[in-house]
């Protein structure tokens, strides 16, 4: 049985429960949660093995890979410019960066970029991965492409593109890099454990990360044996032409390991924040009110920041998406904590968000990445946090 380290209110009991469960039942090898309830933490909980080659147990400070989890943190970034008045979510992007304007794009207003409705999921020449770490070769060949839909007609998931697409307008826009802006205005005034280019000198405390397949490979199977709700998405992924998988070829070679220490020390505003699920969820909480007398963002800055811009079927995850100006916003499949919830997932099972209304901010980090939809522990999780507010 795995050890749960940490610490609970009493009303917050389901969540350890919960917690738990997710090792003994769902696959948790090493992970954390963290909750906030109107800027006080009530859940701080970490358990199991940070690195299954050595044995490395799982510590209170333990960083964690988090994906697109990162997004949430970008976006962030975004609508502090945005709260300043040094960027307007309107205005045309190419108003910041120039160059963007190429092939059609001159009209693209800033907010299609962090909503997903620009279509530039994809590159029709991939840039090689050592450019693409080395961040301008990518956002020069960003500006150059041309959009594969007509901008703000359609929305799918810009799952790698988008974090050079808005990190690049918060460099043009703030004269810093994406982390370094992240680094400064975030990380260091609310003393988060959450890097966007992870320093040499935190490399120790990053986990390594375990990937499971999902138990059925659907796109093996015969179409008749595909249930008929996945029968379109099942099609996609097979397509090698599909922007499902044209979303993910944007560099050469198209697979990128998340473990090394080159991609971890890079800056990829959508796929490489390391975090702590304290870190994720302390941001997230500093959000919506005061932690700690600080509050990074204004009521009226999130009202704006998280109005849907997008929803429907997305024509890269080929499923029903929304978006607001940059968050994930509640679905079927992921309601978070209520309607007025905003937030963002990470490949594999990392989550993090923000809800508002409840006053609650969340953080869950693994590192067994888990592909398909049976993976239940972030849902367990938030679960119980809704079984702690009734």
């Amino acid at each position: 049985m795995t050890t749960i380290n940490g610490e609970v209110a009493v009303e917050f009991e389901p969540v350890r429960a919960a917690f738990a469960a997710n090792f003994a039942q769902h696959g948790d090898i090493g992970a954390a949660v963290c909750v906030y309830l109107d800027g006080q933490q009530v859940v701080d909980l970490w358990g199991g093995v940070a690195d299954p080659d050595t044995g490395r147990p799982w510590q209170r400070d333990t960083l964690q890979l988090v994906y697109s989890a990162t997004k949430g943190a970008t976006a962030s970034a975004v609508h502090l410019l945005v709260q300043r008045g040094e960027l307007d979510l309107d205005a045309p992007v190419a108003q910041y960066w120039p160059d963007f304007a190429a092939n059609g794009k001159a009209d693209i207003p800033v907010r299609w970029l962090l909503s997903h409705q620009a279509g530039l999921v994809t590159l029709d020449q991939p840039v090689p991965l050592t450019e693409a770490l080395a961040w301008h070769p990518m956002a020069a060949a960003l500006a150059a492409q041309r959009p594969v839909w007509a901008p703000g007609t359609a929305h799918g998931y810009h799952g790698r593109t988008w974090g050079w697409l808005v990190g690049e307008l918060i460099r043009r826009v703030s004269g810093r890099s994406p982390g370094r802006f992240f680094a400064d205005e975030f990380a260091a005034p609310m003393g988060l454990d959450f890097f966007i280019g992870l320093p040499p000198s935190e490399r120790d405390r990053v986990s390594r990360m375990v990937h499971r397949k999902p138990d059925v490979d659907f796109t093996t199977l015969p179409p008749e044996s595909i249930p008929e709700d996945l029968r379109e998405q099942v099609a996609a992924w097979r397509d090698p032409n599909s922007f499902s998988n044209r979303a993910y070829m944007v560099t050469d070679p198209a697979a990128i390991d998340f473990d090394s220490p080159e991609v971890q020390a890079a800056e990829l505003p959508a796929s490489n924040g390391i975090a702590t699920a304290r870190g994720l969820a302390r941001m997230y909480a500093a959000l919506i009110g005061e932690v700690d007398g600080v509050r990074l963002l204004t009521p009226q800055t999130i009202a704006s920041a998280t109005k849907e811009q997008s929803g429907g079927m997305d024509q890269v995850l080929v499923a029903p998406s929304r978006f607001s100006s940059g968050y994930m916003l509640p679905t079927q499949g992921n309601p978070m904590t209520g309607p007025h919830s905003f937030g963002h997932t990470g490949r594999g099972g990392s989550l993090g968000f923000a809800d508002p209304e409840h006053g609650i901010a969340f953080g869950y980090v693994m590192n067994h990445i888990i592909s398909g939809s049976d993976d239940a522990r972030a849902a367990s999780l938030v679960d119980a946090v809704r079984e702690s507010l009734t």
